[in-house]
């Protein structure tokens, strides 16, 4: 039991990307391009839906990043003739862990980090009345592995519904080169840190439990069907049940005829 990417979902992203980008009357998309396979398939879908000139891909190295990474999205810009701009957001970081207590904890520093991003993106699309397309995929959405107004924070997110896996699958078939195929998956939130080494599972494996809880499957039927233990399938359940608030707009309390959120459908 595998998540299995359709034969159309290539086409369907690319017209949901020039749909809203038109919807918008914007002169284009601002991209997160970390150097990573997921910002690497939304930029390069991008392209390929609106034009490369209408892509401004933004490096945002730390201290902390790996050298490697900025070459690589130097290459793959350079490769598909989109813009490119790099900004150094370590000082900002420095700023917020002068002023804020217990800033140097890791996962309290990663969300300084992600937030930091979010405001370079909308500062730029608001500079060049563009978009923000995000870059977060179904497998972390769904079990909360990204930053609430971070790398959150998006206009749109035309990978949302599809899994790693199967990210990995599209970014083959749309040429996405080798180096950043290959790329062990990290944030870059600070030295050594992986994106499985944080979540506890391979994305194999968690698309696999995912793919079970959206076929409505119990968790004893998943762990017959993938082999997996009761224990690891729980603890997936856990990181996704408790993370339901980062996937949904602030609730507000119903007391007019239609409440936003509730029944005022946009």
């Amino acid at each position: 039991m595998r998540p299995k990417l359709a034969e159309d979902a290539e086409l369907i992203i690319k017209d949901f990307i020039k749909q809203k980008v038109e919807e918008s009357g914007g002169n284009g998309v601002i991209i997160g391009l970390s150097g990573g396979i997921d910002s690497a398939v939304v930029s390069k879908l991008c392209a390929d839906a609106i034009g490369p000139e209408k892509v401004l891909n933004v490096f945002m190295p730390t201290k902390v990043s790996p050298t490697s990474d900025k070459q690589d999205v130097i290459e793959f810009c350079k490769n598909f003739n989109m813009e490119l701009k790099i900004v150094d957001i370590s000082p900002a970081i420095e700023g917020f862990e002068k002023i804020l207590s217990d800033s140097d904890r890791n996962e309290l520093i990663g969300n300084i980090m992600a937030r930091c991003r979010m405001i370079v993106l909308y500062h730029e699309a608001k500079l060049r009345n563009r978009i923000v397309m995000g870059t977060s995929n179904k497998s972390e959405l769904l079990i909360g592995y990204f930053t609430k107004f971070g790398d959150g924070g998006s206009d749109y997110c035309p990978i949302g519904d599809l899994y790693k896996t199967q990210v990995r699958e599209l970014a083959k078939r749309i040429g996405i080169p080798k180096n950043i195929l290959e790329k062990i998956p990290t944030a870059g939130l600070w030295s050594g840190q992986t994106d499985e080494g944080d979540i506890g599972i391979s994305y194999d494996d968690l698309d696999r439990i995912l793919l079970g809880f959206e076929m409505n499957l119990s968790n004893d039927e998943i762990a017959a069907r993938t082999g997996l233990s009761s224990d690891v399938i729980e603890r997936v359940w856990k990181m996704h049940r408790s993370t339901a608030h980062k996937r949904k707009m602030p609730l507000i309390p119903k007391i007019g005829i239609r409440t936003l959120g509730l029944d005022w459908r946009e």
